[in-house]
């Protein structure tokens, strides 16, 4: 009996019932109209509007649209921030150089570029990839940059010892005992970065998720746009689900070097 309960407590199912529960409010309350039905359908009812939505292809190829986008933007911006944040840490005089106008720029919310960005690269793709590229490169940056400083002195030392230095010290030393600091800024940029596609698809674009939850809403088809919703939920959940597969199969080496140590 307690271990069936430590099951419960400890495995998915705590969390699947509370997301069961909130649905299951979500439709009694619409059905009871404790809330109006136009501002908050039931979930069968949007349950059947993504249905046909997926069925007749319509929600696939917005879907696509914008998942084309934010990774090629997601990883400009990962790719940038992993050799600007090397950069950083291993090298004092280009710290010197960069902090100031990366703490300028940082701080700033990403969305408010978009006008900014529109005027100079238009509203096509080039402007959506761009944003998603400015967005996740900050995270990355600022993770690689801490991971870089705080290797172990004694790792680099010894590989002095053994002749490693300079990029290739860089590269078969300070990259790898930097990884886990990088991954985390990655799964954030990742967040970041649907956020961000969605948000200047919204504001300027004829397609992607983003455009067509804004249109639904304009059109006042409550039911379509709150599948949109429920399938960036599914997209963003599914997304760090595999995100955290591929990080814990390439970074197996330092978990299991975390758990001995805990050992």
């Amino acid at each position: 009996m307690n271990n069936t309960i430590r099951r419960l407590a400890y495995g998915p199912w705590l969390g699947l019932g509370l997301i069961l529960l909130i649905l299951l409010l979500w439709e009694v309350s619409a059905t009871l109209k404790w809330i109006s039905p136009l501002s908050l359908p039931k979930v069968s009812d949007v349950a059947i509007t993504l249905f046909e939505l997926v069925k007749s292809g319509e929600l696939p190829r917005e879907l696509a649209a914008s998942l084309w986008r934010m990774f090629v933007g997601y990883f400009i911006g990962v790719l940038l921030g992993i050799a600007v944040g090397l950069l950083m840490g291993a090298f004092r005089p280009a710290y010197k150089l960069l902090e100031p106008v990366t703490e300028i720029l940082r701080p700033i919310p990403s969305p408010a570029y978009v006008p900014v960005a529109i005027l100079f690269l238009g509203i096509d793709n080039e402007m959506k990839i761009f944003m998603v590229a400015f967005s996740a490169f900050f995270p990355v940056l600022l993770n690689t940059y801490s991971g870089v400083r705080g290797v172990d002195p004694v790792q680099l030392q010894t590989a002095g010892t053994f002749g490693v230095k300079g990029v290739r010290r860089l590269w078969e030393v300070v990259l790898p005992a930097a990884a886990p600091s990088i991954f985390t800024g990655m799964r954030i940029s990742l967040a970041v970065a649907l956020i961000v596609m969605v948000i200047s698809e919204m504001v300027a674009a004829s397609d992607g998720i983003g455009y067509f939850i804004l249109a639904a809403q304009r059109g006042f088809k409550v039911q379509a746009m709150f599948a949109g919703i429920v399938t960036l939920a599914v997209v963003g959940y599914a997304l760090n689900r595999v995100f955290l597969m591929i990080e814990n199969r390439v970074l197996a080496w330092h978990h299991g070097a975390m758990q001995q140590s805990k050992n």
